[in-house]
């Protein structure tokens, strides 16, 4: 039996809202987002040299974006923007889940560390991919360490 994404091609922390994510032996990080109601939201991108926080400053690489209702009824809508450190859903159902990526070679010299803060009541799940080392689930490193 073969080994499954998790552990293979992606890592997974459900709640990481405000959490600083270490961006170590991975290629990169999509972050899914997710306001019901269709209540609009502004998600903003920061970078830090380290999990607690050291240096911090706005990380302004997206320029492309995806949503749809996150309902699974509809395909997902590109949408694209100047570089910001912000992606910012409108009050629609159409935009109540969103989901943008980050490669680690945009992160500045020394900086390791992303993290996503919704400034409603949004969720942020970050997600690993292209993981550098596989290993089984249970052998996965913390994502914030």
């Amino acid at each position: 039996m073969g080994q499954k994404a998790l552990g293979r091609s992606l890592n997974w922390q459900p709640a990481g809202d405000g959490v600083w994510i270490n961006l170590r032996e991975v290629s990169g990080i999509a972050f899914g987002l997710y306001l019901g109601g269709a209540a609009g939201d502004t998600y903003t991108l920061q970078e830090a040299k380290d999990a607690s926080g050291t240096g911090a400053q706005n990380l302004a690489v997206i320029t492309e974006y995806h949503t749809n209702t996150g309902n699974g009824t509809d395909a997902w809508t590109r949408r694209t923007q100047a570089a910001a450190a912000t992606v910012v859903t409108t009050a629609t159902a159409t935009q109540q889940a969103a989901v943008f990526e980050i490669e680690g070679t945009q992160l500045s010299d020394t900086y390791k560390y992303v993290k996503v803060t919704s400034t409603g009541a949004g969720t942020v799940s970050p997600m690993h991919r292209d993981l550098m080392t596989q290993r089984t689930p249970a052998n996965l490193p913390a994502m914030g360490v």
